[in-house]
C-alpha cells in the first residue's frame, strides 16, 4: 500500500481540530448547549422550541456557509468522491441516523465535546461508533470486495 503524504496536510489537521474545539468551546461557554450536530438538527426538525429555532438555524447555516467559503477560497483541496451511488449513500445515512438516535448522540456531540468533559458514557459511545466504522470498512472492503 503506497501512501501520499501531503507535508502541510497535519497543519490543516490541526487548525481544523482546533477549530472544532473552539467552536464547541464557544458553543457551551455561551450557549449552555453542547456542539452535537445530530442534536442540534434533530431539535429544529422535530422539537422545535420557540428560542431555539433561531440559534439552531444559525449553527447549522454556518456549518454550510464555511464549508461553502473553504471549497471556493481553497481551490487546491482534493474534489470529495463518492465510493458509493447514491442509494448506497442514502442507505449509509438511514444506518448513521439510526445508530445516533440509538447512541443518544453523534460523534461531535460525545466525541468532541463528550470526551472533553470526560464523560464515560460518552467516551464508550465514542469508542463504539469507532469500533463500528472499523469493522463497517473491514466487511466493505475485505469481506464483499468492495473497491478502495
Amino acid at each position: 500500500m503506497n501512501v501520499l503524504v501531503d507535508t502541510d496536510s497535519w497543519l490543516r489537521a490541526a487548525g481544523g481540530g482546533l477549530l472544532i474545539g473552539l467552536a464547541a468551546g464557544l458553543m457551551i461557554i455561551f450557549n449552555g448547549r453542547i456542539a452535537g450536530i445530530s442534536g442540534v438538527l434533530g431539535g429544529l426538525l422535530f422539537n422545535p422550541a420557540a428560542g431555539d429555532r433561531r440559534w439552531r438555524s444559525m449553527f447549522l447555516g454556518g456549518l454550510i456557509l464555511g464549508a461553502t467559503i473553504l471549497t471556493s477560497t481553497f481551490t487546491s483541496l482534493p474534489p470529495a468522491k463518492l465510493q458509493t451511488g447514491w442509494l448506497g449513500m442514502a442507505v449509509a445515512g438511514l444506518i448513521v441516523g439510526y445508530g445516533t438516535r440509538m447512541g443518544s448522540g453523534c460523534t461531535s456531540g460525545h466525541g468532541v465535546c463528550g470526551i472533553a468533559r470526560l464523560s464515560q458514557r460518552s467516551i464508550v459511545a465514542t469508542v463504539t461508533f469507532m469500533a463500528f466504522g472499523a469493522v463497517t470498512v473491514f466487511v466493505i472492503r475485505h469481506l464483499l470486495g468492495a473497491a478502495a
